[in-house]
C-alpha cells in the first residue's frame, strides 16, 4: 500500500529546542581563506560548503572519492553561487600521496575532516577497510595539515566513539587518540607550525544519507511496517545544520587539542521517533501503520555515550558545548600501535586488525558481534 509522500521538519522531530551558534567568530576565521572540506559530497561535507560559503572565504576545495555526488554538488554550487571560487578533487583520504598533491596544490588555510565510513553495521563486516579510512585517512590529512602549515584541522567524531561496541566506533576513538598524540607532540616542539587540531563529537544527524529519518520516512510512505532495532533502543540526535555550526565554530574557539561535545538534550526514544513521524504523516501508529522489532544489529548499543567516566567537562561561551578533557597518549606509543594496525589492514587480515584495535583501546568492547568473542 502506498501512502502520500511527508516532507518533514527536521526541527519537529527534536524534543528540544534548536541551537543556533554564533557566526561572529567563524567570520573572523574563515574570511578570504583557503578552506579544504574532506568527505564534501557527503551529508556534513556539503552542509558544511554551503555554511563556509556564507562566511565569504578566498576558495573552498571540496575532496572526495564519490565522483558522481561531488560533480553533482559542483553543478550546484555554480547554480546558487556563481562568484564563489571551488575547485572539485577527486581522492581517497587513504591515499597519502593524492591527499599530499591536494594540499600542494592548493596550501588550505582551514581543513574539515569529514571523510569516513560511518554505517555500523556494513564496517562489522569490513574492519580493514573501515580502519584505512576511518583510522589512517585521518591520519594522513591530520599529519599532511602540520606538514603544509595549515591554521587549524578539525576531525568530524561520534558520540560511537566513546566506550565503542562496533568497529566504527572504534576506528573513530584510535583516530581521536592520534590527533590528540600528534597535537600534544607538536605543541611541545619548538619552532613547528602552530596548527591547532580540533575534534568535534556528536551524535546522530537527522536526515543524513542512509539515517533513521529517511529510512522511517521511506516504510510510513510504502504503508509499514516501520522496523526498530529494540523497543528500548536510544539515540542523541540533532540536525545536520546544527551539526556543521558546531565544527565551524569548535574551529573558531578552539586553541588545540580538545575535544568539542555538544549538549543534545536526551537521548530519544527511536520507537517515540517512529511514532511522531507515523503522527506528522496524518495516520495513528499501530492502527494504520504497524511498528516491527527486527533485533539489535551488528555493534548496535541500546544506547550511545558523549563522554567516558574518566574524562571531564569544561564549559565555553556557549551553554550548548563543552569540551571534553582527555589526557593524550604518547606520540610513539601511538605510532607503533598504528604501525602494527596498518600491516593487517593493508593485507585484510581482519581478525588480526580487530585483536589489534581491542589492545589499542581496551574499552573497546563489541555489542552483538562476532567479534564479542575476543572480548
Amino acid at each position: 500500500m502506498q501512502m502520500e509522500q511527508v516532507n518533514y521538519r527536521l526541527e519537529d522531530l527534536l524534543e528540544r529546542e534548536p541551537i543556533v551558534l554564533d557566526d561572529k567568530l567563524i567570520s573572523v576565521q574563515l574570511s578570504s581563506k583557503i578552506i579544504l572540506i574532506t568527505g564534501a559530497a557527503g551529508s556534513i561535507g556539503s552542509e558544511i560548503v554551503r555554511q563556509v560559503i556564507a562566511f565569504k572565504p578566498k576558495s573552498i576545495i571540496l575532496l572526495d572519492q564519490a565522483e558522481t555526488p561531488l560533480y553533482l554538488l559542483g553543478l550546484e554550487l555554480e547554480t546558487l553561487l556563481p562568484d564563489v571560487k571551488f575547485y572539485l578533487e577527486i581522492a581517497d583520504v587513504s591515499n597519502k600521496a593524492a591527499v599530499n598533491q591536494v594540499f600542494e596544490k592548493y596550501k588550505p588555510n582551514v581543513v574539515y575532516h569529514a571523510a569516513a565510513y560511518k554505517h555500523v553495521q556494513m564496517m562489522e563486516k569490513n574492519p580493514s577497510l573501515a580502519v584505512l579510512v576511518n583510522v589512517f585517512g585521518a591520519k594522513n590529512v591530520a599529519y599532511l595539515s602540520y606538514k603544509h602549515a595549515a591554521d587549524t584541522f578539525v576531525m568530524i567524531s561520534t558520540d560511537k566513539a566513546v566506550n565503542p561496541g562496533s568497529i566504527m566506533g572504534a576506528t573513530k576513538l584510535i583516530a581521536e587518540k592520534y590527533i590528540q598524540a600528534l597535537h600534544n607532540k607538536l605543541s611541545q616542539q619548538k619552532n613547528e607550525v602552530a596548527t591547532k587540531y580540533l575534534i568535534t563529537r556528536f551524535g546522530n544527524v537527522l536526515g543524513s544519507n542512509g539515517s533513521v529519518v529517511p529510512v522511517f520516512s521511506k516504510q510510513i510512505q510504502q504503508g509499514g511496517p516501520v522496523t526498530i532495532t529494540h523497543p528500548e533502543i536510544t539515540r542523541y540526535f540533532m540536525t545536520i545544520k546544527e551539526a556543521c555550526q558546531l565544527v565551524l565554530e569548535a574551529g573558531a574557539m578552539g586553541k588545540g587539542g580538545e575535544i568539542y561535545v555538544f549538549d543534545m538534550g536526551k537521548q530519544v526514544k527511536i520507537i517515540d521517533l517512529a511514532y511522531k513521524m507515523i503522527r506528522l504523516a496524518g495516520y495513528v501508529p499501530e492502527k494504520d501503520i504497524l511498528t516491527k522489532n527486527i533485533g539489535l544489529r551488528p555493534g548496535e548499543k541500546l544506547y550511545e555515550e558523549l563522554l567516558t567516566d574518566t574524562s571531564k567537562t569544561l564549559p565555553t561561551h556557549n551553554k550548548n558545548i563543552m569540551i571534553s578533557t582527555e589526557k593524550p597518549q604518547d606520540y610513539n606509543y601511538v605510532i607503533e600501535s598504528l604501525n602494527k594496525l596498518k600491516r593487517y589492514a593493508l593485507n585484510f587480515n581482519d581478525l588480526e586488525v580487530v585483536l589489534e584495535m581491542k589492545s589499542i583501546i581496551p574499552e573497546f568492547i563489541s555489542t552483538n558481534s562476532e567479534f564479542e568473542k575476543f572480548d
